[in-house]
């Protein structure tokens, strides 16, 4: 079929570089980034970090092709940065973000049942610490 080996959409091949940089000459303060081995995850992820930065006039992405594993985000910044700089900005704020996110997931996750004490499940039932709400047989999609 067309589709390519699973390994080739996220493995880089030797000398190939994960980020090509392409000024744009025709609108200024632009440019086109081509990110490879990535997918639609990444680029909304970016695309909504840079837009919620002011030295931005646009940001856009597209990935041109669904077997192609890469896609193609399009800056333009307000002449205060260029787009090489808040790209990189915009990366390290979403590093951090992410960070941020696993930091609070682990801590959310790690508490330890008090003996003695009600605890409520996502689903809002009540049950003492020793005992499991789903201990009846029930299954986490039973309401």
């Amino acid at each position: 079929m067309n589709a390519p080996n699973r390994y080739e959409l996220y493995v880089l091949e030797e000398g190939e570089k994960p980020v090509e940089i392409i000024e744009d000459t025709k609108i200024p303060n632009a440019a086109t980034i081509k990110v490879l081995k990535q997918d639609h995850t990444l680029g909304n992820l970016i695309r909504a970090q840079l837009l919620s930065m002011p030295q931005i006039l646009f940001a856009g992405y597209k990935v041109p092709h669904p077997l192609q594993p890469h896609f193609l985000i399009k800056i333009q910044t307000d002449g205060t940065i260029t787009p090489t700089a808040v790209l990189e900005q915009a990366c390290t704020k979403l590093i951090g973000t992410m960070a941020s996110l696993e930091a609070k997931f682990k801590r959310e996750f790690s508490f330890k049942d008090i003996d003695g004490a009600v605890q409520e499940d996502a689903y809002g039932t009540t049950t003492t610490a020793g005992g499991q709400a789903w201990a009846e047989g029930r299954d986490y999609l039973d309401f």
